[in-house]
């Protein structure tokens, strides 16, 4: 493996990763960085926590030309909270060369943007809706962005971006340097890199690397009215460096987060039904490692990435086992060891054998003061975890069994996302009304900003379709339709 200097960096960008520890660089920043230093166009298959950002960040500031007062690179996300977080790392990075990072995103407001276009941006770091936006307005000019990224293209096509993508691309210089980053390559990401790309360099991390294995798994079984106070035993024993308490709902991340403040610990709670700039001074306090303890939502987690975060705890079960996944991913970051505890009622015993047999792995029992001498848990087979639940999908319009015996699934695709305050558990619920489920028939849960997708037993497909106009989601009739696939 090499050393970042010797990958050819200025010594302002090695001066800058030295300041925040960076020893050596993670195997996507390895294969990722030489080709981008030698102008080449690069496609990377990476999941968010495996160093990223400045596998593709590095190369860019590396080139930009402190002293010329224009955009030279443009990063598109697909979501406010990766923007806030890959301009954080950008601006980190090139402190000390002196590279000004913007950060354009909705929910903020457009006029403060223009000033800080105007005030001479070298890097813009944005979504897709608002760069768009501003292009349109002449506040954002990209004639001199050379260096174009897109992070995440897989959620950009499941938020439906990719035609807004196409059209900022064709405003960028021909000559441009592209870099793709996705943890997925479903057809369309792949037919826009065919586009768009010239003759890319494809890297692509190891399964184990975007894999749980770094993540020591327990279990805890609680009768629910001794959670809460389990709950402040296991921070106590644990002593976590940062922790993340997920909880299904807003209004239970505002209980428990007063719970643990009156019990003196330091603690702040991220959910929907907070402003955004709440939300972003919660986000900055824990990054920034202020905060020792979140609460949080899973849709307001999902664009936290932390290093230092040491340990997830699971106050409520997960609502799928690609959700468990998804949280338990928040620790063990970029090859770092963490501990994820997840705490289960007796009744939901059914719940938790359902993520082992997903995750494919066996949650030790909880043991006070265990952290002393942790037992890593090794999954029983190799398995590649996926960061997009559907990807693994079945056809849909397949009815039946398996060979194996499996229930066959079909996906479905509900309106009403984040935007409209909907959580997992409540599209879980609705379904389960509308079709007369049980608790494991509704699977694979996943809330973007304007849908979201779930799957269901494909024999009760058709029933829940036709039942989901009497049913509530969000306060509104759900509207249910089969995924194209």
């Amino acid at each position: 493996m090499p050393t970042f200097s010797e990958l050819g960096l200025q010594d302002s960008l090695l001066e800058a990763l030295s300041d925040v520890g960076y020893e050596e660089p993670s195997p996507i920043q390895a294969e990722s960085i030489p080709p981008l230093m030698e102008g080449r166009d690069v496609i990377g298959q990476a999941q968010t926590g495996s160093g990223k950002t400045a596998a593709f960040g590095l190369p860019m500031l590396n080139y930009v030309d402190a002293s010329e007062h224009e955009v030279q690179g443009l990063v598109l996300t697909p979501t406010r909270e990766l923007c806030i977080q890959v301009t954080q790392a950008l601006r980190t990075y090139g402190s000390r060369k002196g590279i000004d990072v913007v950060a354009v995103f909705g929910g903020a407001p457009i006029r403060t943007q223009q000033a800080q276009l105007r005030a001479g941006g070298h890097v813009v770091v944005g979504t897709v809706g608002r760069v768009k936006d501003l292009i349109s307005r002449h506040s954002l000019v990209l004639h001199s962005a050379r260096f174009v990224v897109l992070d995440e293209a897989d959620e950009m096509l499941d938020l439906g971006f990719l035609e807004d993508v196409e059209k900022i691309l064709s405003l960028t210089p021909s000559s441009r340097q592209t870099a793709l980053f996705s943890a997925t390559m479903p057809k369309e990401i792949r037919r826009l890199a065919d586009k768009y790309l010239y003759d890319p360099e494809h890297v692509k991390v190891q399964a184990a690397t975007l894999s749980v294995d770094t993540v020591e798994q327990y279990g805890l079984e609680v009768p629910a009215k001794e959670k809460a106070a389990k709950l402040v035993e296991v921070l106590e024993s644990e002593r976590p460096e940062q922790a993340i308490v997920f909880v299904r709902t807003k209004i239970r991340c505002d209980q428990l987060f007063k719970t643990l403040r009156d019990k003196g610990l330091s603690v702040k709670a991220l959910h929907g039904d907070m402003s955004q700039g709440s939300r972003d001074g919660v986000m900055i306090s824990f990054k920034e490692g202020r905060t020792p303890i979140l609460v949080a939502t899973d849709v307001a987690a999902r664009g936290l990435d932390i290093s230092s975060v040491t340990h997830v705890l699971n106050f409520d079960v997960p609502t799928s086992p690609d959700v468990y996944v998804h949280r338990i991913g928040r620790t063990g970051r970029a090859g770092r060891s963490g501990r994820a505890i997840t705490f289960y009622e007796p009744r939901q015993s059914r719940e938790l054998q359902a993520i082992e047999n997903h995750a494919g792995i066996k949650l030790s029992p909880w043991v006070k003061d265990a952290h002393v001498a942790p037992t890593a848990v090794k999954p029983s087979k190799p398995r590649r975890h996926s960061a997009k639940p559907h990807d693994d999908a079945p056809a849909e319009g397949t009815n039946g069994r398996r060979r194996n015996g499996k229930v066959k699934l079909r996906k479905l695709i509900i309106a009403g996302g984040r935007a409209d305050g909907i959580e997992p558990s409540d599209v879980i619920h609705a379904l389960r009304v509308a079709g007369d489920l049980g608790g494991e028939d509704v699977r694979n849960v996943r809330v973007l900003e304007r849908f979201s997708f779930a799957e269901v037993p494909d024999a009760d497909a058709d029933r829940v379709i036709g039942a989901a106009a009497d049913t509530e989601l969000g306060g509104s009739k759900m509207v249910v339709e089969p995924a194209r696939t």
